[in-house]
């Protein structure tokens, strides 16, 4: 039985049990943290470093795009790769090539040297964004400690990426645009050693070779799904090479490598996964509910910087409740899931961020400071609600060995549902946007049709017209845009209450299954001492110990013993370098 012990708390500790498992969360949510902000932190910095670099309007875009393409192509080669080298690993190879990477972009002074280094970020956020979730998997097996711990990660995801534009804003008001680089290097330096030192190893099955093939037709598979939605939300037509070229070798690179997959003795991914109801359902609302806000959040920012005028300092102030609700929505998130179980934690979710989007409906051409704070914390609570529940659920579905893979999997889904909404939205924004400029008096059509593409540009153009006209396009666009924008929200609550529709393949309450592997170790480690009992020796030449007394049997009455039992023969203790075997873990 103490060899059965020893081998239960030695799989405990390796995963991370006891203390330590909460330090290990603190490590990864920083982690995290880093990689959430980088997504967002350039965007305030767009205006200063092209006034500095010089980019042409290509290069700029590819500034822009190269982390996200490069990070969501790929999540699941390196998300598969931990699962049979070793996270831990991954995720220390991760660090040092995210702190080299921002290190070059900071004192990057050619365009193509920053597009370099936002692409290297790209592979050093791949390599960091599934290993943390995964770990979170193996750290805490227990499913309500499990679901605490991604309660905080969702919450750390929601504060960096919403961080991000205040902090860039900070930086680029007070330093240069690289500084929104520079700060990622002192924290990688904190970081490292300290998860060299606290992360626990862990790894899936290992069993068969691993299938470079495969994983490098899921990477450019998704590489040309997220170019091509990426090109849709920029406004290229749906037919044209650029846009339908990617997307089409994109899906049927991903339909080979899932047939690929489904044949394969040892498949990176197992294909079974997608069979649970579950696990499939907490897929598509992770995408829903990405696909119904990301484009939202861009026309948000550009609403509050355009229309009311706002700094982007003020523009990340005036987003901080959102951020603060998702706090909150993720410290509650275990207990809330607890009580009212998946389903209707998902379903309610999506229906209270889809009566937040109604209600921002209400925003006009002028500042209402109010209605914003109270759409944004309904907003943030809801969202993050239903992504935690929806990562809870998925990632609780995967069996351990499969933690890399389902980690990769759900951060895949999210990345290609943010290029989708940013495709589908900002599509629904320009269909109602560009009709409001087409018969402005006083405007030559070719100011009009240059003034279409943006509100940002069209502001442009009425400068450039100056008296009366110009203040009519200024007006016309305003309206426009905000017209579009009532639209664009619609569109999102309908999306958002059809991911409430969806939520009811989840399940209705939160099943805490038992460990199968250590209720078998128990089971055996009573009938091994239960087997000791039988097959004691007499009283009188056992030694006395605090619960035996002399003349007392240990054992059952002989009126009780099982008839024909049999007893194992005796074995010495195990020293410290014996290996285990099946019956050293007590299986008699």
């Amino acid at each position: 039985m103490s060899r059965t012990i020893t081998a239960r708390a030695g799989r405990r500790a390796a995963a991370g049990g006891g203390a330590n498992r909460w330090a290990v969360l603190v490590v990864l949510c920083v982690s995290l943290l880093l990689v959430a902000l980088d997504a967002t932190i350039l965007h305030v910095a767009v205006p200063s470093l092209t006034e500095d670099l010089r980019p042409g309007a290509t290069e700029l875009l590819w500034i822009v795009d190269a982390y996200p393409l490069v990070c969501a192509s790929l999540l699941i080669l390196f998300g598969t790769l931990g699962d049979r080298i070793g996270r831990r690993r991954v995720l220390l190879l991760g660090y040092g090539i995210f702190g080299l990477a921002s290190a070059v972009a900071a004192l990057a002074t050619e365009p193509w040297v920053l597009i370099a280094a936002r692409a290297l970020l790209g592979v050093g956020g791949a390599m960091i964004m599934p290993a943390t979730l995964s770990i979170i998997r193996t750290v805490f097996p227990d499913r309500r400690e499990r679901a605490t711990a991604i309660g905080i990660w969702t919450a750390v995801a929601a504060i960096g990426a919403a961080a991000g534009p205040v902090l860039g804003g900070f930086l680029v008001e007070h330093y240069w645009w690289g500084s929104v680089f520079l700060i990622n290097i002192p924290l990688m330096a904190l970081v490292l050693p300290l998860a060299r030192r606290l992360l626990p190893e862990s790894r899936g099955s290992a069993e068969g070779p691993w299938d470079v093939l495969g994983a490098l037709m899921a990477a450019a598979g998704v590489l040309g799904c997220v170019l091509g939605v990426k090109r849709l939300g920029a406004g290229e037509p749906v037919l044209s090479l650029p846009t339908a070229g990617p997307l089409l070798a994109g899906a049927l690179l991903l339909v080979l490598f899932v047939r690929r997959q489904r044949r394969r003795p040892y498949p990176l991914i197992d294909m079974r996964l997608f069979s649970r109801a579950a696990f499939t359902t907490s897929v598509g609302c992770i995408v829903l509910a990405m696909l119904a806000l990301v484009g939202l959040e861009l026309i948000a920012v550009q609403y509050l910087q355009l229309v009311l005028g706002l700094t982007p300092l003020e523009t990340g102030l005036r987003l901080l409740p959102l951020t603060f609700a998702a706090m909150a929505a993720g410290a509650t998130g275990s207990y809330t899931l607890r009580r009212i179980g998946p389903r209707r934690m998902v379903g309610w979710g999506f229906l209270l961020t889809a009566g937040a989007v109604l209600l921002l409906t209400l925003m006009g051409q002028h500042d209402r400071p109010l209605l914003l704070t109270a759409g944004f914390v309904l907003l943030g609570f809801g969202l993050q609600t239903t992504l935690f529940s929806a990562y809870e659920s998925m990632l609780s579905e995967a069996p351990p060995r499969s933690a890399g893979g389902a980690a990769a999997i759900g951060e895949t889904s999210y990345q290609l549902g943010a290029g989708m909404g940013i495709a589908l939205l900002g599509s629904v924004m320009n269909a109602a946007y560009a009709p409001g400029l087409a018969d402005v008096p006083g405007v030559p059509a070719a100011a009009s049709g240059a003034a279409a593409n943006s509100l940002g540009e069209a502001y442009q153009v009425a400068d450039r017209l100056g008296g009366a006209a110009g203040e009519a396009l200024h007006a016309a666009a305003r309206h426009a845009f905000v017209d579009g924008l009532h639209l664009t929200l619609f569109v999102s609550a309908g999306l958002l209450l059809a991911g409430a529709a969806m939520a009811l393949r989840l399940p209705r309450v939160m099943e805490c299954p038992v460990d199968v592997e250590a209720a078998v170790e128990e089971a055996a480690a009573l009938a091994e001492a239960k087997a000791a009992a039988l097959c004691a020796p007499p009283a009188e030449t056992r030694p006395v110990g605090p619960a035996m007394v002399p003349g007392q049997p240990a054992g059952p009455p002989a009126d009780r013993l099982p008839p024909a039992a049999s007893c194992p023969a005796p074995h010495p203790a195990p020293g410290p370098a014996e290996p285990m075997t099946g019956a050293s873990t007590g299986g008699h």
